[in-house]
């Protein structure tokens, strides 16, 4: 099984349609992010799943009251996402309030070096609740691969760690993998490359290495 995540993070449906077509074999997953779901309609959720048949992650990284991520997340999930990714920092109870419709994946640290600022700080409390919570993931950085063996050794067994930030920001498939990455997600280095179905397929062969 693939552990290659295409995050499409582009606005034009047949763009995105056309490479989730080109590189679908060498993935486990296709993220979609607001800028799709911005430009094409909360329905290209569904296409992607009926073309592809590959688990879709909504990466809304939700982070409201319990009763506004509920009604996000149930039209979300009732569009065929299987994964919403959350913010956990607005608490508990509004984390809870996405399980109770699917499956959820909590952001407890980000790829971007503004999440030095305040996110990493509460990254124990943030890995705290995942093992109180036991959503199907975490989402940690592939760019400080020491963070991801640290968010990893804090992790109930169990629980997936799920890595943006590899290609574009700098980080290294391997590198993250070796620190305990379940899942690498990458963008730019596919959906803007002048071959996706190439670089997708170089990506998965230099996972499939290190697996």
């Amino acid at each position: 099984m693939s552990r290659l995540i295409l995050a499409l993070d582009v606005y034009d449906r047949e763009k995105a349609m056309e490479i989730a077509r080109q590189t679908v074999e060498y993935l486990w997953a296709i993220k979609v992010n607001w800028p799709l779901i911005i430009g094409s309609g909360l329905g290209i959720i569904t296409e992607l799943k009926r073309v592809t048949g590959l688990p879709v992650i909504a990466d809304l990284k939700l982070a409201d009251i319990p009763n506004t991520n509920r009604l996000i997340a149930k039209k979300v999930f009732e569009a065929g996402a299987d994964y919403i990714i959350t913010h956990g920092f607005v608490g508990r109870d509004s984390v809870r309030a996405v399980m109770e419709l699917g499956e959820v994946i909590i952001v407890v640290e980000m790829s971007h070096l503004g999440a030095k600022e305040f996110i990493q700080p509460a990254t124990d409390k943030l890995i705290e609740m995942a093992n109180e919570l036991e959503p199907f993931g975490v989402i940690a950085p592939a760019t400080r691969p020491e963070r991801v063996a640290y968010i990893r050794s804090k992790l109930k067994p169990g629980i997936k760690v799920i890595t943006p930030g590899v290609g574009a920001q700098g980080g290294k498939a391997g590198d993250v993998l070796k620190a305990g990455a379940d899942y690498i997600i990458v963008g730019r280095a596919i959906y803007q490359s002048d071959n996706p179905r190439e670089s997708a397929r170089r990506i998965y062969e230099e996972v499939e290495a290190w697996s």
